[in-house]
């Protein structure tokens, strides 16, 4: 009975083996994590268009909720800068921002992405987060790292600006440019600058200097820390406030509240698309994190299991006065990298969270939005990788228009369109390339019996024996192209007496294809040529001989290709590499 519970519950697992040294290890881990995430919370709140609180309630929580539910010993679940904007952009089409109604829209936008979560992960329907392309992701995160950090460059300038795109934001920022306030602009570049500073060079400096690569790690991760004290001392020490600086204001010192969604239909309809865009991104983003860091010790993830952790947390923080969260890459390799053994360095963290929450928001009050604007561009700038577009042009120019087409149309459209043709072009382009399955003629390799592409190799063939080989499986999109491919290689073949299809390749025949092929029999019974196959797969075998199509073939079934050669090839001649191309 435990042991099926485990299944589901996997902190009934680990927490099986936890000793004082685990315990040491993930509370070291927690800490640093702690550091990380307080200024992270309060700026990708502000990102999300919410209170600062938001941001410290959405990782109370769900960290724990996830450490129970989830399988992942490393993953750090919380606001992330992607789902951050992802929220502001959907719930900024349902409500004002700043508003009660904003706030409770925030709420069930996790619910919705917390409920379709759990949903995938129940049903083990994971694989759907596959219809998201590694390119597609890569060009999306990448434009969104552009769109984040241009709309927070208002709060560096001290300026009024909106839009949801990157000429709408620029143009805004533009127009509004004689509100600029020199003050805001100081604190704001000054930050941006130590941020940028402290992330590439303080840990090698503290090195050089002898320091234990402990104290390192913990100096470089407290570094926004260090800057929000800082900038925060600045602007109560001297007035600054008065002067136009825009700051966070008052933080309710209290525990994550209990807090109730708005279910009324029309805003569920509203969010509901939103929401499993938001959830599939997440986890994609979540899983690619934690099976990284798992392979890194031999451990292992269940992507389903995921799902139920996320899910979980996702709606732990529609209760709780959050927001969506996922798991994040940098907070998980800073906790990964710290040492974190098990899940409960994720349930530590979020105890010191709660501290923060009671002890530590008062302190932020005159905390610089210029601030927080810094330590989200020095973030997600990071995510901000255009060299996929390189990569991609290289090695394949459909994948190259996935990505290119993701980051234009994010930055022109948006992110719910962006992504979401970005998808399609992928389908679409997939399509596309099955429809023209790679079917190669193919002769005999001189003293072997085996058979290679005419194009490539020097080869035997025979003027009556056309071999195709066909490498992909066959079915409605691509039964045309093979159709088409037989009657012109056939029209060109004089002498021609047996065409033998090597299907070798070949994993699946829909009925679609079934159909075809019993065409291509028929219009060469015709024509007096015999059609044969070789090298049939098992279960392509069984399906084909529940049809009529073995009884109506007009030739043979070859367990090999050479068996089909030798019992067809009467004249074989040795050939150099043919320069015209058949097919593809």
């Amino acid at each position: 009975m435990i042991d099926q519970l485990s299944r589901y519950v996997p902190v009934l697992v680990w927490a099986r083996a936890y000793n004082r040294q685990t315990f040491s290890n993930d509370m070291i881990a927690a800490v640093i994590v702690t550091i990380m995430l307080i200024p992270q919370s309060l700026a990708y709140a502000m990102l999300a268009g919410l209170p600062p609180e938001a941001g410290i309630y959405a990782s109370i929580v769900p960290i724990i909720l996830y450490a129970i539910f989830g399988t992942s010993r490393a993953l750090a679940v919380g606001p992330v800068a992607v789902v951050s904007l992802l929220t502001a952009s959907a719930i900024g089409q349902v409500a004002e921002q700043g508003t009660a109604g904003y706030a409770a829209a925030a709420l069930t936008l996790a619910f919705l992405s917390g409920g379709f979560l759990l949903m995938l992960g129940v049903f083990r329907l994971g694989f759907l987060a596959n219809f998201l392309s590694h390119p597609v992701i890569a060009g999306f995160i990448a434009a969104s790292g552009i769109l984040i950090a241009t709309s927070q460059l208002k709060h560096i300038l001290g300026v009024s600006a909106g839009g949801r795109t990157l000429p709408e934001m620029l143009g805004s920022i533009v127009a509004n440019l004689s509100q600029l306030n020199s003050v805001t602009l100081a604190i704001g570049v000054l930050a941006t600058g130590f941020l940028f500073w402290i992330r590439n060079n303080l840990k090698a400096t503290l090195k050089r200097l002898g320091a234990p690569d402990l104290l390192a790690d913990i100096s470089t991760k407290a570094g926004p820390v260090v800057a929000v004290v800082a900038t925060t001392l600045a602007v109560w020490g001297f007035d600054l406030a008065d002067r136009g600086v825009k700051i966070v204001g008052e933080v309710p010192q209290s525990l994550p509240p209990l807090t109730l969604p708005d279910f009324s239909p029309a805003l569920l309809e509203a969010l509901l698309a939103p929401a499993i865009l938001i959830s599939i991104i997440g986890f994609v983003e979540s899983v690619s994190v934690a099976q990284t860091l798992a392979a890194k010790k031999r451990q292992r993830v269940n992507p389903d299991q995921e799902l139920i952790g996320l899910g979980a947390a996702n709606l732990g923080a529609a209760f709780t006065g959050g927001y969506p969260v996922t798991g994040g890459f940098a907070r998980s390799v800073v906790n990964f990298d710290a040492g974190a053994e098990t899940p409960a360095a994720g349930a530590f963290t979020a105890i010191g969270l709660t501290i923060a929450a009671i002890a530590l928001t008062p302190l932020v009050y005159y905390l610089p939005n210029a601030t927080l604007a810094a330590t989200i561009i020095v973030a997600v700038l990071g995510l901000v990788d255009l060299s996929i577009l390189k990569k991609t042009w290289n090695y394949s120019r459909a994948d190259f228009t996935a990505v290119a087409a993701t980051i234009v149309l994010t930055l022109g459209l948006g992110v719910e369109l962006g992504v979401a043709a970005g998808v399609a072009i992928s389908v679409l382009l997939q399509l596309y390339k099955t429809s023209r399955p790679h079917v190669a003629e193919v002769g005999l390799v001189p003293g072997t019996q085996h058979f290679r592409n005419i194009l490539r190799h020097k080869v035997e063939t025979d003027p009556t024996l056309l071999t195709l080989r066909v490498d992909e499986s066959l079915y409605f999109v691509n039964t045309r192209f093979l159709e088409e491919m037989i009657e012109h290689r056939i029209i060109d073949g004089n002498g021609l007496r047996n065409v033998v299809l090597m299907f070798s390749a070949v994993n699946e025949v829909d009925y679609s294809a079934l159909e075809s092929l019993e065409s291509i029999n028929h219009r060469l019974v015709e024509m007096g040529i015999g059609l044969h196959l070789s090298e049939v797969k098992g279960p392509v075998m069984d399906r084909l001989k529940r049809s009529h199509f073995i009884d109506q073939l007009n030739g043979r079934i070859f367990m090999s290709q050479y068996d089909a050669w030798t019992a067809f090839a009467s004249q074989p001649v040795s050939g150099d590499i043919k320069e015209t191309r058949i097919g593809t």
